[in-house]
């Protein structure tokens, strides 16, 4: 992982010296605050509010408890920015439209077979908010709503967050990390998860599939890869450049045999979850999830984060055109360095994802800065798993993509025995 060091404070969020976890809580602590004043988005005020005290709070645990106070902290943190402002945001029915739009899905699935509100009614709406431009496993996450009615445990992002820790550290354990639990409780609590899930929350369980697909990759195991890639490629077109990433890895590094188990595992849970939907809904579909996310529809998405794509395409028909030549002469780039120079590790691969949908996104015409997530979260899920396999005195890859890991094998399993900060 380039240059850093992967020394014994990296294997857990409580072995890290005290002045750092202090600090980075304080960072995050500033970063609520912002939010707070400076949004003019009042759910995101509110979150904002709340979780600058759960960070404050976080903070000055770690500086005031020696022997536990790395773990009062992340129970703090994850109370203070998710648990906390989540359950009091659902109880007052204050979300962002996503959430909307996903339970609307779901009711849409039960009454009428699809997800997806039908072209001619589309035709003639100029709201964007009746558009859904996610893929049809995302309705999951909306039928509690639509069979029980409106409350705290029915609300899509209660259960956005729970397939997120349980797949994350799922992700986390399988990909060698030395504490998984400590690193997800973190990992949530942080404003990277905390921030995207108390106020929204789509994206969140998807980036915990990416995780354990490229974690089961690590084992050589494409089949069970192409089962986690092929779900998270179901729930939002976003997932799909992961798919490539994994074939040029496994093209490269295990073969023929490999690709083709992944491969049409991955296209068989896409073809069983969305197939039928496709079949019977083609119009609806592309129009949903196509021509809607790339701003082709006649309404235009509320996705506005002021990244040079939507700038540039707020200019005019022009800007917008010249941002879809932009997107795809990314996307060929990526393409072009996935053939000429493909992974030949699963951090280089993790890598090379995260770089290819930063790109992405600051590209595309309708977008929004809680898209980064996706390369925030693979970064951190690989620091954690690089950082586990190399106190383990495992070689973490066999090439030259990343540098030899290192052979420190003085884990810490109590914060009480953390380096002094």
């Amino acid at each position: 992982m380039g240059g850093l060091s992967l020394g014994v404070e990296w294997q857990s969020p409580a072995a890290m010296p005290r002045r750092w976890l202090a600090s980075i809580f304080g960072i995050f602590a500033v970063f609520a605050t912002s939010v707070a004043i400076f949004s003019t988005d009042t759910v995101h005020q509110h979150w904002g509010a709340i979780a600058a005290c759960g960070y404050g709070l976080a903070m000055i645990a770690v500086l005031a408890w020696k022997e536990r106070g790395a773990d009062a902290a992340l129970l703090l943190a994850l109370c203070g920015a998710l648990l906390v402002p989540l359950a009091w945001l659902a109880a007052n029915s204050l979300e962002q439209p996503e959430v909307t739009v996903v339970a609307t899905s779901a009711v849409s699935l039960i009454h009428h077979g699809t997800p997806y509100t039908d072209v001619t009614t589309l035709a003639g709406t100029s709201n964007p908010n009746i558009y859904n431009p996610y893929l049809p496993v995302m309705a999951v996450f909306g039928m509690p709503r639509a069979i029980f009615g409106g409350g705290l445990l029915t609300d899509p992002r209660v259960w956005f967050g729970v397939v997120f820790l349980i797949i994350f550290w799922l992700a986390l354990r399988r990909g060698g990390s030395r504490d998984p639990w400590r690193w997800a409780v973190f990992v949530a609590a942080s404003p990277v998860i905390a921030f995207e899930l108390a106020v929204g929350g789509t994206d969140v369980p998807m980036v915990a599939f990416l995780c354990l697909g490229f974690a089961i990759l690590w084992e050589k195991r494409p089949v069970l890869a192409g089962l986690a890639l092929g779900l998270a490629a179901s729930m939002k077109a976003t997932a799909w450049p992961a798919l490539l990433v994994a074939i040029a890895l496994l093209a490269v590094r295990d073969g023929k045999r490999a690709v083709r188990a992944f491969t049409l595992t991955a296209l068989a849970v896409v073809a069983v979850l969305v197939g039928p939907i496709a079949a019977l809904h083609p119009r609806a579909l592309v129009e949903n999830t196509i021509k809607f996310p790339l701003g082709l529809a006649h309404v235009t998405s509320q996705a506005s984060s002021p990244l040079p794509g939507h700038d540039i395409a707020a200019t005019g028909q022009v800007g917008h055109t010249i941002v879809v030549v932009l997107l795809v002469l990314a996307g060929v780039a990526v393409a072009v360095s996935l053939v000429v120079r493909p992974p030949r590790s699963v951090p280089r691969a993790v890598l090379l994802l995260a770089g290819a949908m930063t790109l992405m996104f600051v590209l595309a015409p309708s977008t929004r800065f809680g898209y980064l997530i996706y390369p925030a979260t693979l970064a951190i899920w690989l620091l954690a798993v690089v950082a586990g396999r190399a106190v383990r005195d495992e070689p973490v890859t066999p090439s030259p993509d990343v540098p030899p890991a290192s052979t420190d094998t003085s884990w810490r399993t109590s914060p009480a025995t953390r380096p002094a900060a």
